[in-house]
């Protein structure tokens, strides 16, 4: 009987076996994931790039991310968005914004390229986060565009539409046109989710997918439109106005023909 009673499991055992395998899983994905942001990394900056940064960010920016990037009530922090976010918004002439809006509008940029680089690199120093991709991942002829346009439809094009168009979505917003987009742009979009948009990091999509993702885009910008107009590809809502447009234009002219004719 003694032997037994040594045997049995205490209860709070099961408990604590539970506790241990929830610190493990949650130490194994924190490790993941720091080696996936420090794989993201691989752009070095000088210390030059990032003083010049600096004051570019405290000439510019700080306004409404702060002095120290840490946010306001009118920008949101910048401590560990990465370059990637850094190089899509000023890149694009987002950043800064010309007006307080639903979102940011795309204009020419201010920055050149050399400026952009050095406040990436001063935001990139603040703390681990996406980097700017690499060349690899931007060669549409390494890419599978009929496994990117498998992705793109599960994840991207009920906002983008199938063809890549654009759309409107609630409060004012909307989901850009993809078409001729430079391909680092639609990578850093899916690398940081900017605006409206979910991030995509490579836990969910691959690089090579997204790679893959690009590369189905820009065939669809090389693409010609063999049936005729392509109505902006917006699908049935713009081909059927179009259709019911047309045939109510002809019922009434052929209406008024008949009318003058028994007259």
């Amino acid at each position: 009987m003694k032997a037994l009673s040594q045997k049995r499991r205490h209860p709070l055992a099961v408990l604590a076996l539970l506790v241990m395998a929830l610190l493990l899983t949650g130490g194994l994905y924190a490790v993941a994931t720091t080696t996936n942001e420090a794989k993201a990394e691989t752009t070095t900056y000088s210390a030059q790039d990032i003083e010049e940064g600096q004051k570019l960010f405290l000439a510019n920016c700080s306004t409404c991310h702060g002095l120290n990037a840490e946010g306001t009530e009118a920008g949101p922090s910048l401590i560990g968005v990465g370059a990637a976010s850094v190089d899509f918004q000023v890149g694009t002439g987002r950043m800064p914004m010309q007006m307080q809006g639903p979102q940011a509008q795309v204009k020419p940029e201010q920055f050149n390229e050399e400026q952009t680089k050095q406040l990436a690199g001063y935001v990139a120093s603040l703390g681990a986060g996406p980097a700017i991709p690499e060349d690899e991942y931007l060669d549409v002829t390494k890419g599978d565009s009929a496994n990117g346009a498998k992705v793109f439809l599960a994840n991207c094009a009920m906002c983008h539409n199938a063809a890549g168009a654009g759309g409107a979505l609630t409060r004012g917003k909307y989901a850009p046109s993809l078409m001729g987009v430079d391909e680092a742009r639609i990578y850093e979009a899916m690398q940081t989710g900017p605006q409206n948009m979910p991030v995509f990091n490579d836990a969910n999509i691959t690089p090579e997918e997204k790679r893959d993702v690009i590369t189905y885009l820009k065939a669809l910008d090389n693409n010609t439109n063999p049936g005729g107009f392509g109505l902006g590809s917006l699908g049935p809502v713009s081909e059927g106005l179009l259709i019911w447009s047309l045939g109510l234009a002809v019922v009434i002219g052929f209406t008024v023909w008949l009318t003058s004719r028994s007259a």
